[in-house]
């Protein structure tokens, strides 16, 4: 039996540098469509509630495409899947660019949102096979990087684009990102044919292990804070704090530096205490949740408190960790659906943070409903821990 090949410092960066630029061009394609509703609605003719369904039709594709991609494209190496991933987003993009209408367009972006998991989840197990077990955490952490700089820089760069050229070229500009990634995946990213390859049998056989549905429902429910206050964090800070529209961009920014933040702590804490960590961070952000609405009043204290709501994106690389060991021999549907989770916890925290709001507790209601969602979680893990002790595991595989 051969060994695995051993890479140098700077293949494994320049890999892992590739592979993140491929997920900051699928982070900035999901997001840039919420700085662009206004232009969508007045160039297509329909209202911003109708683009806003653009949004959703994204992360339906997310979260069908992860698992059939992962079940289907199974006999395929990593490297090989990897670069068909990235055509269809580059593909779905420039197509999205050109829709010639709103039913066109949402079609095209639900097309798109559907290499999204997956293309994340087999970059995590790439980046992780050129590292040693020990620093797995961080390597996917990189990867991970990009989603979280979309959110930073990415986003706003498309915006202001689009508003300056015209939505289709904020499209057109992901769609770029997209053919420059496949450029580097091509030259940085080892062609990994000797990997074992899977079937669709053997994927769908991490359905039948109970710790790969109690780590997705971890990510699904206990994340959803996050996306809770996220989503409602504009009129929040001109109902509440008290400031104006310019504002808002630069708490957008407060929080993704806190996201960026949390994902490098999220690595690291994943090559250290794995399973504790992940009760560790969900503890961490139910408390920053629930001292939100007494944080909200003031400008400083606001961001602060948003900044460390972002840190609870260090769920993302333990998660992702996690379902790679528990899933055993089904390692690309695991990988891949950790990102269907986190879509439906971006649904679950925005719509039940709306349900709180319309019932007329105030806007800050959704630090309450986060707290809520990360104490959910909590006890899901709890959960999950007394079936590792009553199947006799140490890792939880079964």
């Amino acid at each position: 039996m051969s060994s695995p090949p051993v890479y140098s410092p700077r293949a494994i960066a320049m890999a892992a540098f590739a592979l993140a630029i491929g997920g900051f061009g699928i982070g900035t394609g999901e997001f840039a469509i919420m700085g662009l509703l206004p232009n969508v609605a007045e160039h297509l003719h329909v209202s911003a509630p109708e683009v806003g369904h653009l949004i959703s039709a994204y992360a339906l594709g997310v979260v069908i495409g992860a698992p059939l991609i992962a079940v289907m494209a199974a006999h395929l190496s990593r490297s090989t899947l990897l670069f068909g991933l990235m055509i269809w987003f580059v593909i779905g993009n420039f197509a999205s660019a050109f829709a010639p209408g709103y039913y066109s367009l949402m079609a095209f972006r639900f097309l798109t949102g559907m290499p999204h998991g997956a293309y994340f989840g087999v970059a995590a197990l790439v980046a992780a096979s050129m590292v040693p077990p020990h620093r797995r955490g961080q390597a996917i952490g990189r990867v991970m990087l990009g989603l979280t700089v979309a959110a930073l820089i990415g986003n706003p760069l498309a915006t202001g684009l689009g508003q300056w050229l015209g939505w289709r070229a904020a499209f057109a500009a992901v769609g770029t990102i997209g053919i420059i990634t496949l450029i580097m995946l091509n030259k940085f990213v080892p062609h990994q044919e000797d990997q074992p390859v899977s079937s669709a049998r053997q994927e769908l056989g991490a359905l039948r292990r109970g710790q790969v549905w109690f780590t997705l429902g971890i990510g699904a429910i206990g994340f959803g804070g996050l996306f809770a206050v996220f989503s409602y964090i504009a009129p929040t800070l001109t109902q509440v704090t008290g400031l104006g529209e310019s504002w808002v961009p630069i708490a957008l920014a407060v929080m993704g530096a806190g996201m960026i933040a949390g994902n490098i702590a999220g690595g690291w804490l994943a090559d250290r205490a794995l399973v504790k960590s992940i009760g560790g961070v969900l503890v961490w952000t139910m408390l920053v949740l629930a001292i939100f609405p007494w944080m909200a009043g003031n400008t400083w204290t606001m961001m602060l408190n948003i900044f460390l709501i972002g840190t609870g994106l260090a769920l993302g690389p333990v998660l992702q960790i996690r379902l790679m060991d528990v899933a055993a021999d089904a390692q690309t549907l695991a990988a891949s659906l950790n990102h269907s989770a986190f879509n439906m916890a971006n649904a679950l925290g925005a719509w039940l943070g709306g349900v709180a709001i319309t019932a007329g507790y105030g806007w800050t209601s959704t630090g309450w409903v986060g707290a809520m969602l990360a104490l959910a979680g909590l006890l899901l893990f709890g959960l999950s821990l007394l079936h590792m002790r009553r199947m006799g595991t140490v890792s939880g595989a079964a």
